[in-house]
């Protein structure tokens, strides 16, 4: 059956203006980290890609390495690109990065020239583009001179394979170096994508503010905490969650009983608040403005309808924000 997106589409999304660029972004964006694979329903992947951009989704997040089996995900959503998305391409923000190990030897990871470049090469093929909207160096390189890959960054927009650039899981400082060397090659970094939740809060310890002082914009990734701040694990670890599953990225032990216990008072307040547990979590990264974007990842269809529902109530009152840093920082102090 031949998609055709509704025409109502940007009617209720809110898109943020990214750093100090012309580009907006989606509050909400949705990553393909997981369920996009190989392995992978891929008519599940299609319905939920359908409904995040009726939804007024319009950027999408890969990286080289997502799958199962790396390169996967890419190789996916470049189908559904052509089968679904052609007409719409232009209408849409794609992005992906480089860094973690993604091939053999001592060129398929980290932050050299190499790396970057032949990487991007590999997923532009993958994806059937020519060229992405946003391409990030996925982490900090101990060893290879920032400036080498920086200047890596600088090139690959030169080159037309990508209209902006960005980083992921730089810390303050070595975030304020790369943007100042970007600066002076002449290509702004536009995003910084790090983890954040109300669990995770490192991003407030000097982060947020050399963002706003670089005019960069921010999305997270993990704002659900992979998916301890839903109503997922409020009752112990489900069959057909992804912590009960083969994942390495969340393992039974992560839900700990006093992350479920955080869990259990936040989704009292979200209650009282009139929303479920996740639309509260993403609500409260994208409040006060300093968060572009909120990154979620999705398994069916009905879990992003629940994240762009979170877009309907996104303030807060005082009192609510004190109980859930009391919430938090009670939890913390125990463990």
């Amino acid at each position: 059956m031949v998609y055709e997106a509704l025409a109502s589409r940007y009617d209720s999304m809110i898109y943020n203006r990214c750093g100090n660029s012309g580009v907006k972004l989606p509050a909400i964006s949705l990553g393909l980290w997981h369920n996009f694979g190989g392995s992978d329903s891929y008519e599940n992947g299609r319905a939920m890609l359908r409904k995040a951009f009726d939804l007024g989704i319009t950027h999408f997040d890969l990286a080289n390495n997502y799958g199962p089996p790396p390169g996967s995900a890419e190789e996916m959503f470049g189908k559904m690109l052509h089968s679904d998305f052609r007409p719409y391409r232009d209408e849409m923000i794609i992005s992906t990065k480089a860094g973690y190990r993604m091939w053999p030897g001592p060129y398929g990871e980290w932050g050299s020239k190499k790396n970057l470049i032949a990487s991007l090469d590999q997923s532009l093929k993958r994806m059937g583009l020519e060229y992405v909207d946003i391409f990030y160096h996925h982490r900090p390189d101990p060893d290879t001179p920032l400036e080498e890959t920086m200047a890596a960054l600088d090139l690959i927009v030169r080159q037309g394979k990508a209209l902006y650039v960005g980083i992921s899981n730089y810390k303050p400082e070595e975030t304020r170096k790369a943007a100042q060397i970007l600066k002076r090659l002449g290509t702004p970094c536009l995003i910084h994508q790090p983890n954040y939740s109300m669990i995770n809060r490192w991003i407030e310890g000097g982060l947020q503010d050399v963002l706003e002082e670089e005019g960069i914009g921010s999305i997270v990734f993990s704002p659900l905490e992979k998916g301890i701040l839903t109503d997922r694990y409020l009752q112990g670890i489900a069959p057909d969650s992804r912590a009960a599953g083969q994942s390495k990225f969340l393992r039974p032990e992560d839900i700990s009983e006093a992350r479920v216990e955080i869990a259990r008072q936040l989704n009292q307040l979200a209650a009282e608040r009139g929303q479920k547990l996740s639309q509260m979590a993403l609500a409260w990264v994208l409040r006060g403005g300093r968060v572009t974007s909120a990154l979620i990842g999705a398994s069916k269809v009905s879990q992003i309808e629940d994240a762009v529902g979170s877009l309907y109530h996104l303030e807060f009152t005082s009192e609510e924000l004190t109980r859930i840093d009391e919430i938090i920082m009670k939890a913390n102090q125990s463990l």
